[in-house]
Formats: structure tokens, sequence, C-alpha cells
């Protein structure tokens, strides 16, 4: 096998080699030196070896990715990871994050001289052509003999003005395939430990900004139906690079907003002022983020980036997989402490009606899909008594809201965070008894009276605890726990826990098997104790998100997990003697 060295001494046509351990740049003799000499597509090829050497190894078995093994794992390896490691060494070569800035932002006419549109549709054309493969071996070779007389077909094709224009067109796809490594890079790196340094240099060489430039005429070009695909997306396949670019750049605006106050280099300063206007008027503060936004690198133009993404948003099919990674990048933009500005700001561009119209009258059978719309559409409901009114315009029958209940039923994991949403919701609206607005809400809103009653939380609970376990417990699920602690908590702000615990000991009786739930439930809640709790561990997104002080979360868990079985809050004094099993460990140490 070559040494790594080697990979990176061809001229732009790299060679990538499968290696047993990852590469460890720091160990490459004058790597800053060597990629400081790179022209600009050794640059963008080099980019296809950094994609393995910084990204963490798919363990490829469902068990490890449990947060039992992932906690067992952080454990043994207390130390960074050769992925970690090997970032740090990228972010430390001069130059490095501002080239591949350049290199995302580039306008293909820059690169190629050609319209790209025409261009890219000639490729398509070929590539539908069944004499396309010999056409291109053909062509890879200068002194290719001309095609024999017998061969007319390939003759008057090779002949053709797409012959002629083939390569160039060639160099437009070639372009944006660089592009796609190039934005996985910075993805991951934004995702990695030096996040927040990834982001000011992000910001000071206005990748954003570019990217908005780009989006019309090369990031979201109008598809055809003969060249639009859909698929999963955890689905393997070989894309075009049409389409692994748009995949690649909803990645990169998810991981660029999520939680960080740089969310708003998405808007231009039209766009700023608009949320300016609007929480001056609904007389709340503006978010700080905002306030120390620098203007100076915020988008260009008509639209900023976001608005461009929610245009395109609407027009796709209804299981377009591309509207699973649109609502990421969206919700995303959302996540965090919530803002009444940035909920309205997009609520008056029709976003509402459009997740709704989706999830209910679409047709829309991905699950992908609408996890995605159900989750962005709690955190665009939020708090927010505004959005429950058009919620209640939109859904103006029994039928739609059947509808709805039944897609939020059909699979709870995925709809737990709006049912979270709603549950929240309501407690804040109820402690609004002065406003006459929520109180007019509260009465007439379908959503929020279905959820009042008792009978319909307590239904939620009781599934939410019987859906997982701790050894099935995954990144994906774990928030049906935090639901169901939500629920939980507001029904003991409220004296009501001995209730909800004793309805819980009734279910488990009516089922006939009886301890099953609590016990479960117990043992979810030590697991809880052990995985958030961790001193290493980022619990301020449970705050954020619920509004509720991460004390009171670890105080209710530490009530509900009382040995005292006199007391009417502890677990314990819900299940029979004859039923308990607590002292089995179902932890990994």
């Amino acid at each position: 096998m070559r040494p790594v060295s080697a990979l990176l001494e061809f001229d732009g046509n790299v060679s990538v080699c499968i290696f047993k351990e990852m590469i460890q740049l720091e160990g490459i003799p004058n790597l800053s030196g060597l990629v400081q000499s790179f022209d600009q597509q050794q640059l963008a090829n080099f980019c296809r070896i950094l994609s393995v050497t910084i990204s963490e190894p798919d363990i490829g078995n469902d068990d490890k990715h449990t947060l039992l093994a992932k906690n067992a794992q952080q454990k043994r390896n207390a130390s960074p990871s050769r992925a970690e490691v090997n970032q740090v060494t990228l972010l430390n070569i001069p130059g490095f994050i501002e080239r591949l800035c350049k290199l995302a932002t580039r306008k293909v006419s820059e690169a190629t001289g050609a319209n790209f549109l025409q261009e890219l549709e000639d490729w398509y054309t070929w590539l539908d052509n069944a004499l396309v493969l010999d056409a291109l071996m053909q062509m890879a070779t200068e002194e290719a003999e001309p095609s024999s007389p017998e061969s007319s077909d390939e003759s008057s094709l090779a002949t053709s003005p797409l012959r002629h224009r083939l390569p160039q067109s060639m160099k437009t796809v070639h372009e944006i395939m660089y592009k796609v490594e190039v934005l996985y890079v910075l993805c991951v790196l934004l995702m990695g430990r030096q996040r927040n340094q990834v982001h000011k240099m992000l910001a000071e060489f206005r990748l954003i900004p570019g990217l908005n430039n780009l989006f019309d005429k090369l990031i979201w070009r109008k598809y055809t139906a003969s060249n639009h695909v859909v698929h999963g997306q955890n689905e393997n396949c070989d894309c075009s690079p049409e389409i692994s670019f748009k995949i690649q750049f909803l990645r990169l605006l998810q991981s660029f907003s999520d939680h960080h106050e740089n969310k708003y280099l998405l808007l231009n300063n039209q766009e700023l002022n608009e949320l300016s206007a609007i929480s001056m008027k609904a007389n709340v503060p503006e978010v700080e983020a905002l306030v120390n936004t620098d203007r100076s690198l915020v988008c260009d133009g008509k639209k900023g980036l976001l608005t461009r993404l929610l245009t395109v948003m609407k027009r796709e099919p209804p299981d377009s997989s591309f509207r699973f990674w649109q609502a990421r990048a969206v919700e995303s933009f959302l996540r965090g402490a919530t803002s009444y500005a940035d909920q309205m700001f997009l609520l008056k561009r029709g976003l509402l009606e459009h997740i709704l119209f989706c999830i209910i009258d679409s047709g829309c059978t991905s699950r992908d899909v609408l996890q995605s719309y159900f989750d962005l559409l709690g955190e665009l409901m939020k708090f927010n008594i505004d959005a429950f009114k058009r919620f209640n315009k939109y859904v103006n029958t029994p039928e739609k809201f059947q509808a709805f209940l039944t897609q939020i039923n059909s699979s709870l994991v995925d709809s737990n965070m709006l049912v979270r949403c709603i549950v929240l919701s309501l407690d804040r609206f109820e402690s609004q008894t002065e406003d006459v607005k929520v109180m007019e809400v509260l009465s007439e809103c379908c959503l929020l009276s279905y959820m009042a009653r008792v009978e319909n939380r307590l239904s939620f609970l009781f599934r939410l605890i019987n859906i997982i376990n701790v050894q099935t417990l995954t990144q994906e699920n774990v928030s049906c726990l935090n639901t169901s602690l939500v629920i939980l908590m507001l029904a003991r702000r409220k004296a009501k826990l001995p209730f909800y615990l004793n309805a819980l000991r009734e279910k488990e009786y009516t089922e006939k098997y009886p301890g099953c739930l609590l016990n479960n439930f117990h043992n979810l809640l030590r697991f809880w104790q052990r995985h958030y709790l961790n001193k290493d561990k980022d619990s301020t997104c449970l705050e954020n998100s619920s509004c509720i002080p991460f004390s009171y979360w670890k105080e209710t868990v530490s009530v509900l997990l009382g040995s005292d079985r006199t007391s009417h809050c502890a677990i314990v004094s819900y299940i029979d003697e004859p039923f308990m099993d607590l002292d089995r460990d179902f932890l990994e140490d």
C-alpha cells in the first residue's frame, strides 16, 4: 500500500485507498505547506480524502448506536478521537477554511465559462442515451479512431453539436461534485468540538451570502420530471451530482443554524429589520443574537437564504426526500430558546399552512418526511397563540382534525416532539387568563381542547413510556422519555403527580401486567440521571426547548425515584411488593 503522502502528490487525480486505521493527518510531513501549495482543483480533490479522515467511522451495528453503548464507549475513550484530532490539524492550516469557502461559493460560469442550465440539461440527455458509454470512452483519449461507417448511429452521435459540448458539460458536473465534497467537509467541521471557531471563520469569509448568490441558478434550479429522483435520506444510492449537492447544501444549513446565534446570517438586512419590527409591535424584546448580528456579513439581494429555501420547499412533490432535509434546515433555525419574532417571520410566509397541507392533505406516506414536519410544526407553534389560531383556521372540520390525529398517533416516536409542544403551550396559555385573545383561542382551538382533557394526556403518557426501554434508547427516541417527563413535571407543578402515577398503576392492572409499566419507567429515569447529569453532557437544550429550569427536571426525577414507599410522588409506592423489580441493574457501568 502506498504511503498517504503519495496520495497527496497527484496532479488533481487523487486515488483513495482503503485503510484499516484512520489516517493521522498531523503525521504527514509538511502537511500545511503541501495543502497551501494546492491549486483549487487539487484542494477540491483533497477534500475527498478529508471526508473519511475527519468523520467518525460508521460502526454499522444498530446495537452500537444505543445510548447505553455510546455512553460506555465515551467512558472507555475519554481522549479525543482520531477524527477530532484531524479536524484540529486542518483548522490550524493557514487559509484552509477561507479557500474552502471560495470553492463552495465559486460561480460555475467562473470555472467553466458555460451556461450551467443548458450544459447540465445536455449532460442528462447524454446520460439517457444508450450510446453514452461508448462516446465517453472514445472521447477519453485524444487519439481515438473515428467510428466505422457501419456504426451510423454512433457516427451521427459523435458529430452532433452535443458531442462538442459534452466536455464542457462534464466540467460543469465536475465542479458540482467538487462542491459536494467541500460542503461535506465544512459540515463535519461545523458539528465538531471546534464549532465556534469554524462558525466565526465561515461568517468572516461570507460563506452564507456566497451560497445565497448561487441559489437560484445553481443550487436549486427548476427540476424536470425526467431528472428528479425521490429516495430515502438514509438510502445508499448513486445520486446525480445535482441531487447530492442539494442534500449536502441542506445538511450544511442545518448544521450552521442549529442552536447558534449566527443563524441570522441566513437573512438579508430588510428581513432583519422585519424581525425587529415584529418584536416592537408585539412589545417583546429583540433576542440578543439578532441585535449582535454583524449586518455586513448577512445575505445580499432581495431574499435571504432562508426565504429562498421556503419558496422551493413549497414546490417539492409530497414524497420528495428533499422535503426531509428542507424541513430539518428550517427547523434548525427555530431551535434553541423560543423566539416569537422568528416564528412570526415564518408564519407570515405561510409555513404553517404548508406543513398542515403536507401532513393532512398531500397524501404523503414517508415516515421520515412526516417526522421532520411534526418537529418543525412543534417549533413553529410552541407558546405562540397566533400559530394555534392559524391551526384552527386550517383544520376547520372534524374530518381534518381526525386525519391530523391519525397521523400523530400512527407513530408517536415521530410525533412526540409536537405532543410536547402542545402540552407546554397549553400549560402556558392556561396561566394567561387575563389575556382576552388567549382565552378566545383556548376556547375555540380544537387542538388545545383535545389536549386539555386529562384522559388524552394520560393516553400519550402511557404510550410514551411503553414504547421505549433502557436497552433500546437511542438519540432518536430518547425524546419520548423527555416528553413523558414534561407531562409529569407540569402535573407536579399543579400537585397532580400522585393522580398521574396512580393512573399508570391502574393502567397496568387493566392491561393485566402489573408492575411492568412503572418498573420500566423507574429504570428509564435511573438511566436519565446517569445520562443527563454527566458533567460533559450539555443539558441546556432541555431547558431552552421547554422553558423549564433544568434544576426542576433534576428535582422531579429525584422525587420520582425516591425510595420512601410512603411518598405519594415516588414510583415505588405504586408498585406492589410482589411485582417490584427495581434491584436489577439494566445499566452498563
